[in-house]
């Protein structure tokens, strides 16, 4: 019989998470496979509690809801770019000049810059006056 459990951790501070780039967070797929796996692996003869399954199902839907509206946000912050100057790296060059106009590709933003117009991510932009 189990008497005792021993578990040997070290605490660590909120600025030591932050400096630690490994770090990551959850996001829907993962959160997602998760659950899957939860549900796969249960006791058959202990089912997941449906209060539990639904407020995992509530904290998935959340996840979806928060990095559509980071979408949202991403996309309006880009377009009020339109109009200013920005400096930016990108392959090695530096570009500067006015953001002449916005690409939304599948999975990133572009901005249209300078005289150029050189089709820079967005990630890029080092300098908005």
């Amino acid at each position: 019989m189990l008497d005792k459990i021993s578990t040997s951790y070290q605490p660590i501070s909120y600025s030591e998470i932050k400096k630690d780039s490994t770090v990551k967070s959850l996001g829907k797929d993962e959160f997602l496979k998760l659950l899957i796996t939860e549900l796969k692996n249960q006791n058959p003869l202990e089912p997941l509690d449906s209060k539990e399954y639904i407020a995992q199902l509530a904290t998935f839907s959340q996840v979806e809801q928060i990095q559509e509206m980071r979408k949202e946000l991403s996309v309006l912050s880009s377009i009020n770019l339109i109009g200013k100057r920005a400096k930016a790296t990108y392959e090695e060059k530096v570009f500067e000049g006015e953001v002449k106009g916005v690409v939304f590709d599948k999975s990133e933003i572009s901005v249209i810059l300078g005289d150029d117009e050189a089709k820079i991510p967005i990630s890029n932009i080092n300098e908005i006056r």
